[in-house]
């Protein structure tokens, strides 16, 4: 099994890092990088804004990553009488490092759909919310909070940018070295990967590589790409993705 992980950086060199150790050959192609988000100069102001007991949700580590130092900058902490929700547990611990806050998140998935299913957030009629998220995502969180009464506001503390490759070298590259398994962690990059190569490449290799996703959702995605060798990892933190490269 030789593996090519897609996920962005330090993420992605971890986890082959991890896969090398256990005597696996891997490599990294991160097919997006973060930068600043637009809103981010205004988190102080937009957390100042909330009441005790309403709720921030973070969807992602970045998030953190991109927040905390801009808080800290100015001098602020994270408010403590907020109710902070993170999108699973990797989001959750890396909020509680820097904060030691307490950061409820779902257990069984990282997705929206397992988020909104937590029960303190079943009765939060009247309440605000802050959600600390990258450039424009899925709207499935946003949409069931406002169905529940809440005033909802987003923060874009990161963007996403895709990273420019030559697919047809990529192409040769990946080939050469027998890639027979990858690794995505999105659908902005499965269909980032799918247009990357020519065609050539797709039909004789891309398609034909075992693919190794988060959600269901992703396979889903995946199957009507043209996979068919597709496994779902039970997290999307590399210790998950390590389990279903095992």
């Amino acid at each position: 099994m030789t593996i090519l992980v897609t996920r962005p950086e330090p993420a992605a060199s971890e986890l082959a890092s991890r896969l090398r150790t256990l005597g696996k050959l891997a490599w990294t192609l991160p097919l997006i990088e973060f930068t600043p988000g637009r809103d981010l100069e205004h988190l102080p102001q937009k957390l100042a804004a909330l009441q005790p007991g309403d709720l921030v949700f973070l969807l992602s580590q970045q998030v953190v990553l991109f927040a905390h130092p801009a808080l800290e900058r100015q001098g602020i902490t994270w408010p403590k009488a907020l109710d902070y929700y993170a999108i699973g547990r990797s989001t959750s611990l890396a909020l509680h490092t820097v904060s030691h806050l307490k950061v409820d998140y779902p257990h069984a998935r990282e997705t929206s759909e397992e988020l909104v299913r937590l029960n303190r957030l079943q009765q939060v009629k009247g309440k605000r919310a802050l959600i600390l998220r990258g450039s424009p995502g899925r709207e499935l969180l946003a949409e069931t909070l406002i169905a529940r009464g809440v005033e909802v506001e987003y923060c874009e503390c990161y963007q996403r940018c895709e990273k420019q490759y030559e697919g047809a070298i990529e192409g040769r590259r990946w080939r050469d070295r027998g890639i027979t398994t990858l690794v995505v962690t999105s659908g902005e990059m499965l269909q980032q990967l799918f247009a990357l190569f020519p065609p050539i490449d797709r039909r004789e290799w891309l398609l034909h590589c075992r693919l190794v996703v988060v959600s269901e959702r992703l396979a889903t995605q995946a199957a009507e790409l043209g996979w068919q060798d597709i496994d779902v990892a039970d997290g999307a933190d590399n210790d998950a993705l390590l389990r279903a490269l095992r």
